[in-house]
């Protein structure tokens, strides 16, 4: 494959944008060649979702131009940009649950003839495009019947419908399964031989390492480099993101776990009721669960939360028998969850940084007679904002206009300025880059040492075996075993992750 500019599709020529003046992106400049994969790295806030709303025709640069095979051209809508086959995946999926899979990928193009929509050619084409990506469902389906893994799927097909030039893949892995990534991973080297050139963003560093065949690093809106597949290597990668060395990544402190903080008796959740769940956690103890998308992870989380009230069984909180109906009673225990979509159910995104930090603390800490102490919110949320390292412009902006990382960051300080006892994290990384990464496992590691029992659900397994000092395995809604620090591997639970072998009954520990 030649590398010359000749050879590019798309390029980007000193682009920049300012909001309300304030520089988002400076003077960035980059190609996108024809049967490549560039990869486009850098922690949240290095400019990544800017660059590549530029380039589909989300947004117009403020100084800069683009060039489509070698000719400038200017995208002042989505629309333009598809037109001259750039398409944008987004990571929060942009699609209508309402409606069936087949009209979800032909949404705004549907066939039509005679003037009257073809249903019949949507589902053929649709049925094309699905089992390109290895899904077979029906097209008449409707979006909401599927996993948030297959919808992600349905998404990646209707950008391939417009038999797109340039693909911009937005965190495309961060809700599929293994098994739907490996094929994510097959569909793109399909599409590298059809002479596609694809934009891939995503903060799993492996998954860079392993398909970009360039990569180039962002960070605080300016070009930092760019890497040859020859010198693409993980530790190089995060040196030039973060402008450090992250050996320490996941460094533990190793620690005695204390009492048993939360046990579970035939525990049944009300998306599994047959199954019966047995475990428990000691204070101190990161506990991690793992297994693929489907296997339970989450509802087991809500279920411990109250959010789904469980339907059989019991817990036993602080050695008081209870099992929360809603997450009121489950806060007043002590049991607090960050969970996985933290845009949609974590944060009040309209509302201020201040206020989503204290919102978890109004009924008992600021609390006066009824009245908010708006003082004392105010120092809530810069003691918070200090110890979590939380950057955002002033404390009164809307919590919508921080990176991802910051938002996370948020989520759990509003967690923690009520003092839980168990921490229940529902994919605490997700989408964030890696610095950001390595402050949020400081802090689970800080707040272990003070005796909080942490349970967090997490799919990158680099994440489960680096952090958790043991590990529960769930397949379709059973726990499939325990496996202790000291047997962790990959390879075994995946196996038991995918229903074979165990490595031990979970038995709740005596409190």
């Amino acid at each position: 494959m030649a590398s010359s500019a000749t050879n590019s599709v798309l390029e980007a020529c000193g682009v920049g944008k300012q909001f309300g003046g304030v520089s988002a992106l400076k003077d960035v400049s980059l190609q996108v060649r024809r049967g490549e994969v560039l990869a486009v790295v850098g922690e949240n806030g290095a400019g990544k979702s800017t660059l590549m709303k530029i380039l589909a025709g989300v947004i117009q640069p403020s100084e800069g131009s683009l060039q489509v095979d070698g000719g400038h051209v200017t995208f002042s809508s989505v629309e333009q940009a598809l037109l001259m086959g750039v398409a944008l995946i987004h990571q929060e999926l942009n699609l209508a649950p309402n409606l069936d899979i087949g009209a979800n990928i032909f949404l705004g193009r549907e066939p039509s003839r005679f003037g009257l929509i073809s249903k019949r050619k949507i589902a053929a084409e649709a049925t094309q495009l699905l089992a390109s990506l290895g899904l077979d469902v029906s097209p008449y389906a409707r979006l909401d019947s599927l996993s948030i893994g297959r919808q992600q799927l349905v998404e990646i097909a209707k950008a391939l419908s417009i038999n797109a030039r340039v693909l911009i893949m937005d965190e495309p892995t961060s809700s599929l399964s293994q098994q739907e990534a490996n094929r994510l991973y097959d569909v793109i080297r399909q599409l590298k031989d059809r002479d596609v050139g694809i934009v891939y963003i995503s903060h799993r560093l492996q998954e860079v390492v392993d398909l970009a065949d360039r990569v180039v690093v962002l960070r605080d809106g300016e070009f930092v480099g760019e890497l040859e597949q020859t010198q693409i290597d993980r530790d190089r990668i995060v040196r030039m993101m973060v402008g450090r060395d992250v050996s320490q990544f996941y460094q533990r402190t190793p620690h005695p776990p204390g009492n048993t903080a939360i046990v579970a008796r035939r525990l049944r959740t009300a998306a599994f009721p047959r199954e019966q769940l047995d475990f428990s956690v000691r204070a101190g103890e990161i506990v991690g669960v793992a297994g693929l998308v489907g296997a339970g992870r989450t509802e087991l989380l809500t279920t411990l939360f109250g959010v789904t009230p469980a339907v059989g069984g019991s817990l036993t909180i602080a050695g008081q028998e209870l099992t929360p109906r809603n997450p009121a009673e489950a806060i007043r225990a002590g049991v607090v969850l960050a969970p996985e979509d933290r845009r949609s159910t974590g944060l009040m995104l309209t509302l201020s940084v201040e206020r989503n930090l204290s919102l978890a603390s109004l009924r008992n800490k600021l609390n006066v007679y009824g009245f908010i102490r708006g003082r004392g919110e105010s120092e809530l949320c810069r003691q918070t904002m200090d110890q979590l390292e939380i950057k955002s412009a002033h404390p009164r902006w809307p919590v919508r206009w921080l990176s991802g990382g910051n938002q996370q960051k948020v989520v759990l300080g509003k967690w923690l300025a009520t003092q839980p006892s168990v921490l229940l994290l529902d994919e605490p990384t997700r989408g964030i880059d890696i610095g950001s990464k390595s402050e949020i496992y400081r802090l689970m590691h800080e707040l272990a040492g003070q005796g909080v029992a942490i349970v967090f659900a997490s799919s990158d397994m680099e994440e489960i075996l680096g952090l958790s000092d043991r590990v529960l395995v769930m397949h379709q809604g059973r726990m499939a075993g325990e496996v202790e620090r000291e047997q962790l591997s990959e390879e075994l639970i995946l196996q038991m992750a995918i229903g074979h072998g165990s490595q031990k009954p979970v038995e709740p520990a005596a409190s």
